[in-house]
């Protein structure tokens, strides 16, 4: 099958690519798996914070946040989050406190909005309501629906075996057969270094790190639907209110080899352990527990943009956990640097997100 553009790989990367390209040619999306969004985007915290992360991530959430609220009606709705520190963690909590632009609350507040934290254990507390639930079943769906009704094709099942430039295509092998197109799209995730190895391309130094969840009964019995997203402070841990639960994280990053996750137990208790120690209801026995892998850059700023010495190789990687918040912006960019066009974002920021800042 030939098409304009090949895109590896059907998380948020791949299908808000899809859904952006399909304005300039048909596009054809290869997915490994059964489904789209399987692995890192389907095991997403799903907040939108856009002063989360470093700079050139804050301004593409920024850039992304009209899409995010507006688009197909929106995919946000308010959660908030608050950030808790203990006793000796006041550099941690502050640093947090002034990056996400919160304001300090006591710990009588911070206890009147979740009822079970401990006041013995918190020392300070800061607030803000500019977080937000992302509904990210939905925003996968309205990308994939806007490729498809461009004449998009989105394949599943369809893990690439060999991808080698034939003359002035690309050429992709998988088990659903061969596909060929110009201009190939590296958004495999976890995966991105080993499609660019494939394809012969230099690798970048992607790294996937493994972050744990166990999705744990509401404590005490309480609703926690209008709770915020909890922190502790330096992102030791966090927990978020997730369909009458609590998903409860250690936050932790360990280095990882691309691979279907899962949570590591002993990680798992540890982390359970910290947030714990903030709460007066202990925990009992998870739900369930999974885990994903969020990759990195050496320099943790996401890839976007043709690669530089190879021609029709294209890079939408390294998002690490701003995935969904930043995609609407990420592959806006993408599209405008194929259509030549100039792109909505500053110069300086098309810059830092280029590959070629990793030649």
């Amino acid at each position: 099958m030939t098409a304009d553009f090949l895109i590896i790989g059907g998380g948020i990367a791949g299908v808000s690519a899809a859904a952006r390209l399909s304005h300039l040619g048909r596009v054809v999306l290869l997915e490994a798996e059964a489904h789209l969004a399987h692995h890192a985007s389907g095991r997403s915290a799903a907040l939108f914070e856009p002063r989360y992360g470093p700079a050139p991530v804050v301004e593409l959430s920024l850039a992304s946040d009209s899409h995010l609220r507006h688009a197909h009606g929106g995919v946000l709705s308010p959660r908030g989050l608050m950030v808790l520190a203990g006793p000796g963690q006041r550099a941690a909590f502050e640093a947090d406190r002034d990056g996400m632009d919160l304001a300090g609350i006591t710990v009588a507040e911070a206890c009147a909005a979740v009822p079970i934290l401990n006041p013995a254990a918190i020392a300070w507390a800061a607030r803000a309501e500019h977080g937000w639930d992302v509904d990210t079943d939905r925003l996968i769906g309205d990308f994939a629906r806007e490729a498809r009704a461009n004449g998009g094709e989105i394949v599943t099942g369809a893990p690439v075996r060999a991808l080698r430039r034939d003359g002035a295509s690309w050429r992709a092998e998988t088990p659903a057969g061969a596909f060929a197109a110009p201009h190939v799209v590296n958004a495999a995730g976890a995966w991105a270094d080993r499609v660019a190895a494939l394809a012969g391309v230099r690798t970048l130094g992607l790294v996937p790190y493994r972050r744990s969840v166990a999705r744990i009964a509401a404590p005490g019995g309480h609703d926690v639907a209008r709770w915020p997203m909890l922190f502790g402070a330096g992102e030791s841990w966090y927990a978020k209110p997730d369909a009458g639960a609590l998903i409860v994280s250690p936050a932790e990053e360990d280095r990882s080899e691309p691979q279907d996750a899962w949570a590591d137990d002993m990680v798992l208790a540890e982390g359970l352990a910290r947030y714990e120690a903030m709460v007066t209801v202990p925990v009992t026995r998870p739900i369930a527990t999974w885990a994903g892998l969020r990759t990195f850059a050496p320099d943790r700023v996401p890839v976007i943009g043709p690669d530089p010495a190879v021609p029709g190789f294209l890079w939408l990687a390294g998002q690490g956990g701003y995935g969904f918040q930043s995609a609407p912006a990420a592959s806006q960019l993408l599209a405008d640097l194929v259509a030549g066009r100039p792109p909505a974002i500053e110069p300086g920021l098309v810059a830092a997100l280029s590959p070629a800042r990793l030649s």
